[in-house]
């Protein structure tokens, strides 16, 4: 069974970010005195008295406010609830009970979900600044300091208390598919397309996402876990200790942990440097990939089309020869049942492995058709080739003498090797290794 799940409630500024950095361990949610900063549902897994489960954080609720993104922060805290085993709604101790709180507590009473009511900021503990708390008619008013570290094992004790005795968990051993790209290439479109719910929020605003979300599904009776994240802008596009700096970190955490990345172009749209730097970023981490070139429906096509575009890909990913592309349009479809097919492709390439006597044979042949030159009037002779790794395929060359070994001549087995094992999709390495190791 699944692991169970706590979420957290609230409106804006009452510190649910920081408590959930806390309890997870690491800043993972972003926190910040600018209302309405965690949007989107933040999920983290972590434990507490042997019992594991998943806490996920929530934008802040309130119906008053003027921010655009509001109604979508609602729905979104809605899905949470929705599938919340166990409910922490955060209030603010030294603001007292505001009407919005009133407004949210209505709202979870009707959830008809296991609640606990947490009242943040009392730092020094005032437990006579809860009892005004107990209107909200939710039960027991725990007070705690997040900032203090105060009160927290309380919150955590009573949260356990509602959650399965003995649960059966199952650690996430589910494929992770990351989706990387500038703002408004279409990256949430594309995942709740592949997920088939509005599980992240769409916006023609560019930056609507700013976190780094989870989501999970199943395809040919494999498990999956889906990130969106974050529109990775140009580096002075942010100050550094901005919110979007701290998404743009996310960001490269979720390329770092992901099995495979989609990089997301605008294909309506020239590729710029930062659609380059970005699947740098990938290419980097060795990372297998596929290049998503969405909006494939506005541009004006004939059958030239995708060669062209092809040719400009080439040209600007040459770091990445061993690209794979797809052309679609998240917002009609076309094309869009192509991806998790080519997904498990990629996956599989980067999981293939070769025999040593196939490599050696392909490696005498690359040999025979091009010897490698002489360096520092000493010839380079490669003795043998073994594959030591998966994900991403490495390969171990032993050689005479390592310093010989011209990148150039690297490149070119490798490209040899890859025109006759279909390693599309995946980077691979190469070890050198001499006779002085």
């Amino acid at each position: 069974m699944r692991k169970p799940l706590v979420a957290i409630i609230g409106r804006p500024n009452v510190g649910k970010s920081s408590f959930f950095n806390y309890i997870a361990g690491q800043r993972i949610s972003i926190t910040d005195a600018t209302p309405g900063v965690t949007r989107d549902r933040i999920y983290a897994d972590t434990e507490w008295a042997g019992h594991l489960f998943t806490l996920v954080d929530t934008g802040g609720l309130d119906s008053k406010s003027s921010d655009v993104f509001q109604k979508d922060i609602f729905e979104q805290a809605q899905l949470a609830i929705e599938f919340a085993d166990v409910i922490i709604f955060m209030v603010d101790g030294r603001d007292g009970i505001t009407n919005t709180d009133k407004e949210i507590a209505d709202f979870l009473r009707k959830s008809r979900k296991n609640i606990v009511l947490a009242v943040n900021k009392l730092d020094n503990f005032e437990v006579e600044n809860t009892y005004e708390f107990y209107e909200l008619d939710l039960g027991i008013p725990y007070p705690i300091s997040v900032m203090q570290a105060k009160g927290l094992g309380e919150i955590l004790d009573e949260v356990i208390s509602f959650l399965p005795k003995n649960s059966e968990i199952i650690e996430d051993s589910s494929i992770k598919i990351a989706v990387v790209g500038r703002p408004n290439a279409g990256k949430s479109s594309i995942v709740n397309r592949i997920l088939g719910e509005e599980r992240v929020m769409v916006s023609e605003i560019a930056g609507t996402t700013r976190d780094a979300i989870d989501s999970k599904f199943k395809y040919e009776k494999k498990d999956y876990s889906i990130v969106d994240t974050a529109g990775l802008r140009r580096k002075r596009a942010y100050e550094t200790d901005s919110i979007e700096h701290y998404s743009v970190l996310r960001s490269i955490e979720a390329i770092k942990r992901a099995d495979i990345v989609l990089i997301v172009f605008d294909s309506s749209e020239e590729i710029t440097e930062q659609d380059v730097r970005i699947a740098g970023l990938v290419h980097e981490e060795n990372k297998p990939s596929i290049i998503i070139m969405n909006k494939w429906d506005i541009p004006e096509k004939d059958d030239k089309t995708i060669n062209k575009y092809n040719k400009i890909l080439e040209e600007k990913l040459k770091f990445m020869s061993y690209f794979k592309v797809l052309y679609i349009s998240a917002k009609t479809g076309k094309r869009f049942g192509e991806i998790m097919p080519e997904v498990d492709k990629v996956l599989e390439n980067n999981s293939r492995r070769i025999t040593t006597g196939t490599l050696n044979e392909l490696l005498a042949n690359a040999i025979l058709e091009n010897e490698p030159p002489f360096r520092k009037n000493r010839r380079l002779k490669i003795k043998y080739i073994t594959q030591s790794e998966i994900k991403p395929p490495t390969f171990v060359l032993f050689v005479n003498e390592a310093e010989l070994l011209h990148f150039s001549y690297i490149r070119y087995l490798e490209n040899y090797i890859r025109n006759a094992v279909d390693f599309s999709g995946t980077p691979i390495k190469f070890v050198i290794r001499g006779r002085k190791g």
